[in-house]
């Protein structure tokens, strides 16, 4: 019978998959060149231009996110910031979902529940009104853009 204390060997593996899925993700990102525009960085990745600011004269909730992620891959965090302040808050997510996920999945520690707060109703409406003051920032960046 396996402790509560520690993870089983399902929640290992599931650990470890989610560790390689994230590496992939970080590993993906690494490889592509950030664009100097801030978006568009996906379409390395065989992906269409976003539609969104040719027909609403404005960049999507997450354009600047893949352009992000290439930045702080490269370990240019500012840049990434830059590019998308989300996008950036999420590829430092995906690089702690790496380590937290390797180090449960080899010790079996349940380090998973010091996260538990963030899947919370306050950590889902702290991530939404975070989302939405970064895509504030995005379209006011375009905007100048355009000037």
């Amino acid at each position: 019978m396996v402790s509560a204390q520690w993870l089983s060997l399902g929640e290992r593996l599931a650990s470890a998959v989610v560790a390689v899925v994230a590496l992939a993700v970080l590993l993906i990102a690494a490889r592509l060149e950030p664009s100097p525009f801030g978006i568009g960085t996906h379409q390395q990745l065989g992906l269409p231009a976003c539609s969104w600011p040719l027909a609403f004269g404005l960049p999507c909730p997450s354009c600047g996110m893949t352009t992000a992620f290439a930045h702080a891959a490269d370990g240019h965090f500012i840049a990434a910031i830059k590019a998308q302040p989300f996008g950036a808050l999420l590829a430092l997510a995906t690089a702690m979902a790496v380590v937290v996920g390797a180090f449960a999945a080899i010790t079996g520690t349940r380090v998973l529940t010091l996260f538990s707060p963030l899947l919370s109703k306050a950590g889902a409406i702290a991530a939404v009104v975070a989302l939405l003051a970064a895509w504030g920032y995005k379209i006011i960046e375009y905007r100048a853009a355009l000037i």
